[in-house]
């Protein structure tokens, strides 16, 4: 299958993020927005993860053994966590990780955060899809029957497991956001780290995808240091969120009710 197919929910997603982004730059927009990136610098996930888990592998064993347990949460709490944090356009990002950075995140009040996070949603979901289509592992629900916590669709079945676009995405969002606001760096990774275990709640991935896409948005944000633009833009950003945490309101009680959430171990 052709690599621009897989992974193509969260490209898409992404894609559409950085258009957005563009269109309201002075500059015309154009064709098609540009991450940070190029294929040339992207890291090469494919060389960087472990292989993904072989059939009949202890690493498959527990990847299905989750995966059978996590269905008994269906309807629970933590399912309805889980299906909260299936979109990921950045002012979706923004508002799950607000209550970690401990002040209300949105695209009007913190637009240099959101034009550099769909930039690097561009590098993102680009990079995931070619190294998607290195190891073309299937989906957990596709090998044991089971209920999932968005519709089944041709689309996502298409889109192979290993490693996890979300996971990715998610926890390379916590690593810029701990950078920006280092004294909440806690509570910012362990919503990182609760974003990417929603997709194993959720039935779409694997453990072993979503800890290999971890790693995977580890090297990409250190990849990310290395362009001169993006530093320029992080340190913006940084302004930015921390000019807004002055203003900050006392924590919500939904904030209390996240936390509770994410510091429970899922599985």
């Amino acid at each position: 299958m052709d690599r621009r197919v897989m992974g193509a929910a969260l490209v898409v997603a992404l894609a559409a993020a950085g258009m957005a982004v563009a269109q309201q730059a002075a500059a015309p927009a154009p064709s098609l927005p540009m991450g940070y990136l190029t294929p040339q610098s992207w890291p090469d996930a494919a060389r960087i993860l472990p292989p993904a888990p072989a059939a009949g592998s202890s690493r498959e064993a527990r990847d299905q053994e989750v995966f059978k347990t996590t269905r008994a949460l269906e309807g629970s709490p933590r399912w309805a966590l889980a299906q909260n944090d299936v979109p990921t356009l950045p002012q979706a990002m923004l508002k799950n990780f607000s209550c970690a950075v401990g002040v209300e995140l949105t695209p009007q009040n913190a637009p240099k955060l959101t034009a550099m996070l769909g930039r690097v949603g561009l590098d993102a979901g680009r990079q995931v899809a070619a190294v998607k289509d290195v190891f073309k592992r299937k989906r957990p629900y596709l090998i044991t029957e089971g209920n999932i916590c968005v519709p089944k669709s041709d689309s996502l079945a298409a889109s192979p497991d290993y490693p996890s676009g979300h996971a990715t995405w998610g926890w390379s969002i916590g690593l810029i956001l701990a950078e920006i606001a280092p004294d909440r760096a806690t509570p910012i990774l362990a919503r990182g780290r609760a974003f990417g275990e929603s997709r194993v709640i959720c039935g779409v991935h694997t453990v072993s995808a979503v800890e290999a896409g971890r790693t995977n948005g580890g090297a990409l944000v250190a990849t990310l240091h290395g362009d001169p633009q993006f530093r320029a833009d992080l340190e913006a950003a940084r302004t930015e969120v921390t000019a807004l945490r002055k203003t900050a309101a006392a924590e919500p009680a939904p904030c209390v009710t996240e936390a509770e959430l994410v510091a429970k171990g899922p599985y």
